[in-house]
């Protein structure tokens, strides 16, 4: 209480543990965390076999539990091999689809002509991916997204190049690398104008149409004008007979 400065409030600690499966890899990572008031505390670390504090309100707590070797080697234990285990065994019991590579959709997109072109693949699992632009084979860098999970329990990630500099000769040196971890299949998507998928040139048609409609309501403007001018001068009398009594 005295280290972590509590109140006589109630307190709130969350632990969240559990391994995942990497069916490429054929490995297997654990992890093991602890939260206090809804921040982040303390977090396990499996290669180092000790805990990391995460605030400084937990270095006492660390040092503490770090010298309990016991405990350690049990979380070791725990999440290596017993949590791998219970969790093949659920699978091997429930939908075994559910570590099944999903290939993604791979597609280049572009804003504008000016923007950077985007590489989007969507649709993929599991997430361990990479997701690279290169230049003659080689990897470059980029503007790199993040991955995002998708309704579906898929993900997607972007990577944007920067086009600016780039000769239009050189684009075909230029590719977008798409790759699961571990594995030897790849997709890979060549810089291409014709492959890009944009709206700039709907924009720019609608810009095209706005500017002849104005042209349009201006000329018709002007031939209303012209036209009430004509016969507001029709209507004026001849010079002389202004004053001709009727």
């Amino acid at each position: 209480k005295q280290h972590l400065n509590q109140s006589e409030a109630a307190h709130v600690i969350q632990r969240v543990a559990g391994c995942e499966l990497d069916k490429n890899t054929k490995t297997s990572s654990g992890f093991l965390k602890y939260g206090y008031d809804g921040e982040d505390f303390l977090r396990f670390n499996l290669e180092t076999k000790s805990w990391t504090s995460l605030t400084p309100k937990a270095d006492f707590i660390k040092r503490s539990w770090d010298a309990d070797t016991k405990d350690l080697d049990f979380h070791v234990y725990m999440l290596s091999a017993v949590c791998p285990l219970w969790l093949n065994r659920t699978l091997s019991f429930g939908n075994t689809t559910v570590l099944e590579t999903l290939e993604p959709t791979v597609s280049l997109l572009q804003r504008t002509p000016s923007s950077p072109v985007r590489c989007h693949a969507s649709g993929f699992y599991p997430p361990s991916v990479q997701l690279i632009w290169r230049k003659d084979g080689e990897h470059i860098r980029e503007i790199h997204g993040e991955i995002l999970p998708n309704d579906d329990e898929t993900f997607q990630l972007h990577v944007d190049l920067d086009i600016s500099s780039l000769r239009y000769e050189d684009w075909p040196r230029y590719d977008c690398l798409f790759q699961f971890s571990g594995a030897e299949e790849k997709i890979v998507l060549r810089l291409d104008k014709t492959a890009i998928h944009t709206n700039w040139k709907n924009t720019s048609l609608m810009i095209v149409t706005i500017a002849v409609i104005l042209a349009l309501i201006l000329l018709i403007i002007a031939a209303l004008g012209f036209i009430f001018y004509k016969k507001k001068k029709e209507r004026r009398p001849l010079p002389g007979y202004e004053n001709i009594p009727l």
